[in-house]
C-alpha cells in the first residue's frame, strides 16, 4: 500500500539520533508542563511553541509529537495524584484514579493511564495513516462555500457545547473574531483596528494570544484566589508503575471501549476530548453497576481509569488527522498546532500532502515514536512527576510569568507584544472570573481569517448571490447537522437549568463552585458526577472546556 511505503519513509527520516532526542525532549517537557497545576496539554504546546522556532520544520514537528502526547499524560498524572486534572479532558479519569491513589494504588493507576494513552493513541494514529488520504480526497471537493460552512460549523458547535451558557460561548467566539480582525485585511488591503500602530499591521500573533489567555490569564486567576484555594492534599507513592496480568485482563476491554468512543470525536469540532471521555466513563460506571463491581466509586476501579484515558488519546490522534488533511482544528490544542504550521509557512489541508508530503509522513511516524517513548518513560518514572508539585505556588507561577514574557519577546523582540500579552492576560483573567470558555476564542482567532476570506471569495464568484452558501450537498449537510447539534445542546442546557432550579428549591443544592476556568483546567479538585444511577447529575463544572462534566461543587 502507498500509505505503508510513505510511512516507512517517514520512519526513515524520523529514526535518526537527533530526531529521537527531540522526541524525548518533547515528551519530557510536555509531561512536565502538563503535570503542573493550572497548566495542561494545550498550555504545554503554547509555552513550548516559541522554543521550536530555532529548529528546522522537521525537528520542530517531531518535538511537537512528544509534547502533544506528553502533555496529555501530564494532565492525567496531576488528576490521579492530586485530583487536580491539568485539562478538562482528564477530569473523567481522575475520579477513579484519585480513589485508587488514596487507596495506595497510585502507581497502578498511573500505569493504567499510561498504557491506556498508548493503546488509544496507537489505534487512532494507525487509522489516520490509512484514512488521511481519503479525507484529503474528500477535502478536494471543498470550495469557498464549503470551507466557510465548515468554519461556521466549528465556531458554533464549539461555542455551544463548551460552556454552560450558550450566550457566554458565543460571546467568547465574538472576542476571538475581533482579535482576528486586527491588522491588514487580506482581500482589500484595508488597515483595521490597529490604533495607528504599524506594529499591528500583521495582526496579533497567535502565540501572544495563546500564551496570554492560557498562561498569563491562569497566573492572574490563581493569584486572585491563592488565599481562598489552599493546596490540595498531596498524595505521593513509591515504587514502579506496573500492571499485573490480571489487571491487564480487566483493563483491556475498557481500553478498547474508550478508544471506540474517542476515535470519531477527533474529527468533530466539538471542543476536544471531554465528551468521549465522559461517555466512556459513564459506560464503565453502568457496566460496573450491572456486574456488581464494588471498587467503582469506593476504592477506585482500573476500568474507570482505562476507558477515559484511551478515549482522550484516541481523540487526540484523530484530531491530528483532521488537522493535517482538512486544516480543521477540532480542539484548542489542535488550534495551537495549526498556528505552529502557519509559523513555518505551511497551511494544513489537502495540498499539504502534496507540497510537504515528506514532512507530513515524518510527523505521522514521529507520533508513533512519541507514543512508544512516552509509555516506556512514564511506566518507569511517572511517579516522579508528582514531585514537581512540591514547588510552592508563588514560585511556580512567578516562573511561569517570566517564561511567558521571555518566550513572547524572543519571537519578535517587540515591546508592544509584551503590552498586548498583558492585555490578553487580563482578558483571560476576566473570562475565567465570569466563567467564559477560552476554546472559542482560540478557534476564532485561527479560523476567523479563513472564514472571512472564503466567504468573500464565494460571494465574489457568485456576484453577490448569498444562495451560493447553501447550494451544494456538503453545505446543506453541514448546516443541517449544525442546527440539530445546536438544538440538542440547547435542550441539554435547558434541562440542566431546570434540574438545578429544582435542586435549589428542594434545598439539595451542592454548594459553592470551585472551577478555575481555562483550557488548562487550573488546580480545581473534582468529585464524581455520576454518583447516583450511572447518569450525569444536573450541573456542569466551571471549567469552560468541560463538556458533560458535572461537579458537586467545592473542593474535595
Amino acid at each position: 500500500m502507498d500509505q505503508l511505503n510513505l510511512l516507512m519513509e517517514g520512519f526513515g527520516a524520523a529514526l535518526t539520533p537527533i530526531n529521537l532526542l527531540w522526541v524525548l525532549i518533547g515528551a519530557l517537557l510536555g509531561t512536565a508542563v502538563g503535570v503542573l497545576p493550572g497548566l495542561g496539554s494545550s498550555m504545554a504546546v503554547a509555552l513550548l511553541l516559541p522554543i521550536t522556532f530555532t529548529l528546522d520544520p522537521t525537528a520542530a514537528f517531531i518535538m511537537f509529537a512528544g509534547v502533544y502526547f506528553g502533555g496529555l499524560f501530564g494532565d492525567s498524572t496531576a488528576g490521579i495524584l492530586l485530583n487536580t486534572p491539568g485539562n478538562s479532558a482528564a477530569i473523567a479519569g481522575s475520579f477513579e484514579g484519585h480513589r485508587m491513589a488514596k487507596d495506595g494504588r497510585a502507581a497502578k493507576a498511573l500505569a493504567t493511564a499510561a498504557v491506556g494513552a498508548f493503546v488509544g493513541g496507537l489505534i487512532a494514529t494507525t487509522l489516520v495513516v490509512f484514512f488521511a488520504p481519503v479525507l484529503v480526497k474528500m477535502a478536494t471537493a471543498f470550495g469557498p462555500a464549503e470551507y466557510f460552512a465548515l468554519a461556521v460549523f466549528a465556531f458554533l458547535a464549539i461555542s455551544s457545547v463548551v460552556s454552560e451558557s450558550v450566550v457566554k460561548g458565543l460571546g467568547a467566539l465574538a472576542i476571538g473574531l475581533v482579535l482576528a480582525m486586527v491588522g491588514v485585511d487580506g482581500p482589500s488591503g484595508t488597515v483595521r483596528y490597529t490604533l495607528g500602530m504599524p506594529q499591528l499591521f500583521d495582526g496579533i500573533s497567535i502565540v501572544v494570544i495563546t500564551v496570554g489567555l492560557l498562561a498569563l490569564g491562569e497566573v492572574l486567576h490563581i493569584a486572585g484566589r491563592i488565599h481562598r484555594d489552599p493546596d490540595s492534599d498531596r498524595i505521593m507513592t513509591r515504587g514502579r508503575a506496573r500492571l499485573e496480568r490480571a489487571d491487564v485482563r480487566k483493563a483491556l476491554p475498557a481500553w478498547l471501549r474508550g478508544t471506540a468512543f474517542g476515535v470519531p470525536f477527533g474529527i468533530i469540532p466539538a471542543g476536544g476530548a471531554e465528551v468521549p471521555t465522559f461517555l466512556a466513563y459513564g459506560t464503565e460506571k453502568r457496566l460496573a453497576k450491572r456486574r456488581g463491581d464494588t471498587e467503582f466509586g469506593s476504592t477506585g476501579s482500573i476500568k474507570g481509569v482505562a476507558a477515559p484515558e484511551a478515549a482522550g488519546n484516541a481523540t487526540a490522534g484523530t484530531a491530528m488527522g483532521a488537522l493535517l488533511a482538512l486544516g480543521l482544528p477540532t480542539s484548542a490544542t489542535a488550534a495551537i498546532m495549526l498556528a505552529a504550521f502557519q509559523q513555518y509557512g505551511m497551511q494544513p489541508g489537502p495540498l499539504l500532502f502534496e507540497r510537504s508530503g515528506e514532512l507530513v509522513w515524518t510527523l505521522l511516524a514521529s507520533l508513533f515514536i512519541g507514543l512508544v517513548v512516552l509509555v516506556i518513560l512514564n511506566m518507569q518514572f511517572a511517579v516522579l512527576w508528582a514531585k514537581l508539585l512540591l514547588i510552592p505556588r508563588h514560585y511556580l507561577y512567578a516562573g511561569i510569568t517570566v517564561l511567558s514574557m521571555l518566550g513572547v519577546y524572543a519571537i519578535s523582540s517587540a515591546t508592544l507584544d509584551l503590552w498586548v500579552l498583558l492585555a490578553v492576560g487580563l482578558l483571560g483573567f476576566v473570562m475565567r472570573r465570569y466563567q467564559f470558555p477560552l476554546a472559542p476564542v482560540l478557534i476564532a482567532v485561527v479560523l476567523g481569517p479563513l472564514a472571512e476570506t472564503e466567504l468573500r471569495r464565494a460571494l465574489t464568484v457568485a456576484e453577490g448571490d448569498a444562495s451560493v452558501l447553501v447550494s451544494s450537498p456538503v453545505t446543506i449537510i453541514l448546516y443541517t447537522v449544525l442546527v440539530l447539534a445546536l438544538a440538542v445542546s440547547g435542550l441539554q442546557h435547558l434541562r440542566h437549568r431546570r434540574l438545578k432550579a429544582a435542586e435549589a428549591a428542594g434545598g439539595t443544592g451542592s454548594g459553592g463552585r470551585g472551577g478555575s476556568g481555562g483550557d488548562g483546567g487550573g488546580g480545581t479538585a473534582f468529585s464524581d458526577p455520576w454518583d447516583q444511577d450511572g447518569g450525569p447529575s444536573s450541573s456542569t463544572p466551571e471549567t469552560p472546556e468541560a463538556v458533560g462534566a458535572p461537579d458537586t461543587g467545592g473542593r474535595v
